[in-house]
């Protein structure tokens, strides 16, 4: 099967004119095929922001995104904001030529690629987007201002195609595996009125059960058997929320479980609700467990929906 290219952008400009251009085509085709009985539909935008490193995960999100737009554009971006002192941006994969052909398959029409001085010229920004209460829990603990940098970003994305997709409808694909983090898009979307629907698109995983993720090209072959203790024991608090409800799990044995692997180390488990990542209650129509560990030097997190 032939694939097209993608367009690849590095400004916004370039970005902005390839968006607006492909949207027009897009509209014009549709008016072309209209008829008294099915009148043209509008051309929609997909868009999945990623850093790059893309694997089968964000390949789901791409195709999920060329099912339901008439346009998929795709950004791939290492933030450095994202990154705490001691993280790996030096290190991060930048792999833009294996990039470009997993967006290639899955169907992307742009990818915007910028370099860091394009999206924070002058260094790093003065101001940027603050990630509240929810920000400071659980990964934002762990990563003091990773969650500012990342809706700091993604606030400038959305900035930037809605001064060029004019009254077109954006839709922006998150993976369910960074659940925080799609809280925290989903809580800025409404409090900053961006007109962009967030589109959840749930997890994918390895047939043994390992969630997918760029930095699983970390994991040596005993790292990755190790690894697999994560998503096993979300899959037995799952089973145990079945017949116990979510408010009688045994989060201690999970925990110690988790810790009798060998090279693995525990950051957190621990069960909420998904609407605002505190404890569950009587009131709670969802639970989430989440579980976050060290995988030899490579830190990993996962989730999963109880009953």
């Amino acid at each position: 099967m032939v694939t097209s290219q993608p367009v690849i952008t590095r400004t916004t400009e370039e970005f902005q004119t390839a968006v607006t251009r492909a949207l027009s085509a897009a509209q014009d085709a549709f008016d072309a095929s209209a008829t008294e009985e099915e009148p043209a539909q509008a051309a929609r935008l997909g868009f999945i922001p990623t850093m790059g490193a893309l694997h089968d995960g964000h390949a789901t999100l791409m195709r999920r995104a060329r099912e339901q737009n008439a346009v998929v554009a795709v950004s791939i971006f290492v933030n450095p904001l994202q990154f705490g002192p001691n993280e790996d941006f030096e290190t991060y994969p930048r792999t833009l030529e294996a990039d470009a052909k997993v967006a290639a398959e899955a169907g992307v029409d742009i990818i915007f690629a910028p370099s860091v001085d394009e999206m924070y010229p002058g260094g790093s920004p003065l101001i940027t987007v603050s990630s509240g209460e929810l920000g400071n829990l659980f990964e934002g603990k762990t990563r003091p201002g990773h969650f500012d940098g990342a809706l700091t970003v993604v606030n400038k994305f959305f900035n930037i195609l809605e001064g060029c997709v004019g009254t077109h409808e954006i839709l922006a694909y998150f993976g369910q595996k960074d659940a925080q983090q799609l809280s925290l898009m989903q809580r800025m979307v409404a409090d900053f009125n961006h007109p962009v629907t967030i589109k959840p698109v749930a997890i994918v995983r390895e047939d043994n059960g390992l969630a997918l993720s760029s930095r699983n090209q970390y994991l040596s072959d005993e790292d990755r058997e190790a690894a697999l203790v994560l998503s096993r024991t979300l899959a037995l608090l799952r089973e145990q929320s079945i017949s116990r409800g979510f408010d009688r799990l045994d989060l201690k044995s999970a925990r110690d479980y988790i810790n009798g692997q060998d090279n693995v180390r525990l950051d957190y488990l621990e069960i909420v609700d998904p609407e605002n990542f505190a404890a569950p209650t009587e009131d709670s129509k969802r639970a989430l467990a989440l579980v976050a560990a060290y995988v030899g030097e490579t830190r990993l997190i996962d989730n999963m929906e109880l009953s």
